[in-house]
């Protein structure tokens, strides 16, 4: 059974509630393609940590990304 913290996950930047500068930066980073040797996700409990961490990987990763920084979610 799935957890509802995961189910309801955001699989986008754009389903990310509340981050904004940090989706703004993670953004800006895949688009210039200037990408650091390492990220960290720092922060109280529930603020997005692992979410934005998972997106950003996902993107990264990414072969056919949507509008130049949306992970396309099809790839493995």
């Amino acid at each position: 059974m799935e957890k509802i913290s995961q189910k309801y996950r955001p699989k986008i930047f754009e389903e990310v509630i509340g981050q904004d500068l940090v989706v703004k930066t993670l953004i800006n980073v895949i688009k210039t393609r200037r990408i650091s040797s390492g990220y960290l996700f720092a922060g109280p409990r529930g603020t997005g940590k692992t979410t934005l961490a998972r997106i950003f990987a996902k993107a990264l990763n990414c072969e056919n990304l949507l509008n130049g920084y949306q992970p396309c979610n099809q790839c493995r």
